[in-house]
């Protein structure tokens, strides 16, 4: 299937970083006791596994599995469900929920996701009803010049009016570290003695289970994240959650719903037991998720690209990114991605102006559920330097299949 030279510069790559490999089995390993103690202590059985119907009052395996979650991320209350369309519309909930006309929401690491910016008024959809426009005011503290949260900066700018602290775990489409879980916990003391009041809310989307510990074990308020990303464990066809302490989970659930419903309705048709055996599954996902990005670092490194973060660096996501610095490259890196998969092998991506992105967007996934980030896939916005952002992989060895498919395609383009 691949050249000698790529299989041979595979084993060196895979060679190099047994170590990291250890350490992603020992996350793994801590976090699956996390998940089973957390479905014991909900007593999760087979009946649970049925769905409901229509209004989806008293659904005992959609309240069950809230427990799990809430057991696992150590918190109040938790809402987990389909109805929630992406971890952008988990985020959106709880800034709807918990912000009010008046109130301000800041973010301390910098410019939030973009297609999260239309939620928040910093860019189109005028007349959409964003935060701004209802009177919520937004500020930013930009990330320390040498990356992480700049402490003093964020404790500065708290004022009378701040309500919500937002933190992107997640590098999102920046060459930045995600930042991790013992950092967002100094960056939640620092805040809580800055001022009574304030939730701290994490975009935790990509984060979960890739550390033996959660923001919310660290005092954050309030976590959201989406189920085709980590805690879906690649059988969840579609949802995300949200958990954290009880009055602002219900808040939430007021928007996904409505005020005086909230988490009280909604129906879970037939689901119940892949988003069960996705969640159980979630912790060797990840550790999957986590060998393979260590993997294209090694391999991508040795080829002269610059990667962050680097083969054998401390990570709080699952997502890779390579730098690749043309056009060509990036198109032929993608379309390796994608050939190298086992769904829609034979297709060929085209960059599209993909709906909440500003620029166009090329994303290769081979998935078995739409666009599921835990899966092998491959996303760069067409913007110099043309960095693509890599994330997922189911079985590690697949994964490893489609990176050297993108490396064959790579070596077309002549070397970096």
């Amino acid at each position: 299937m691949f050249s000698d030279i790529i299989e041979e510069k595979a084993a060196q790559a895979e060679q190099k970083v047994s170590g990291a490999f250890a350490r992603a089995a020992a996350v793994a390993a801590a976090n699956q006791r996390k998940v089973v103690a957390a479905m014991r202590g909900a007593r999760v059985s087979d009946s649970h596994f049925a769905g409901s119907t229509g209004y989806g009052y008293h659904d005992s395996g959609r309240d069950a599995l809230e427990r799990v979650y809430a057991g696992v991320f150590k918190t109040e209350s938790a809402l987990v469900r389909q109805q929630i369309a992406s971890g952008t519309h988990a985020i959106a909930i709880c800034l709807y929920g918990n912000l009010r006309p008046g109130d301000e929401l800041l973010s301390i690491t910098g410019r939030p996701y973009d297609t999260i910016l239309s939620a928040i008024g910093l860019r189109g959809a005028e007349g959409a009803g964003s935060l701004r426009e209802l009177g919520v005011t937004y500020r930013e503290v930009p990330l320390a010049p040498g990356g992480g949260i700049d402490l003093e900066a964020a404790r500065k700018a708290v004022n009378a009016r701040t309500k919500l602290v937002m933190i992107q775990r997640s590098r999102g489409y920046s060459w930045r570290d995600a930042v991790g879980v013992e950092e967002i916990g100094r960056a939640i003391s620092v805040l809580k003695n800055t001022r009574e009041g304030l939730i701290v809310f994490v975009d935790n989307c990509y984060g979960e289970f890739v550390e033996e510990q959660e923001p919310t074990e660290l005092g954050a308020d309030l976590i959201a994240g989406s189920l085709i990303k980590n805690p879906g464990g690649g059988l969840a066809p579609s949802g995300g959650y949200v958990a954290g302490s009880a009055a602002y989970v219900k808040n939430a659930a007021y928007r996904l719903t409505a005020p005086g419903l909230g988490g009280e309705i909604g129906a879970t048709h037939a689901v119940n037991r892949l988003l069960f055996q996705g969640f159980f599954l979630a912790p060797h996902i990840v550790g999957e998720c986590m060998k393979s990005a260590v993997f294209l670092a090694s391999l991508m490194e040795a080829e002269g690209y610059k990667t962050s973060p680097s083969p054998c660096s401390y990570r709080s996501d699952i997502v890779q990114a390579v730098e690749l610095g043309t056009v060509d490259r990036l198109l032929a890196f993608c379309r390796g991605i994608q050939s190298g998969s086992a769904i829609d092998s034979f297709v060929t991506p085209e960059p599209w102006l993909m709906p909440g992105y500003e620029h166009e967007v090329i994303m290769a996934a081979g998935t078995f559920i739409q666009g599921a980030s835990v899966e092998l896939s491959a996303d760069a916005p067409m913007v110099a330097p043309y960095i693509v952002y890599v994330q997922g992989g189911l079985v590690y060895e697949s994964a490893k299949i489609g990176f050297m498919s993108a490396l064959q395609n790579l070596y077309d383009c002549g070397p970096a």
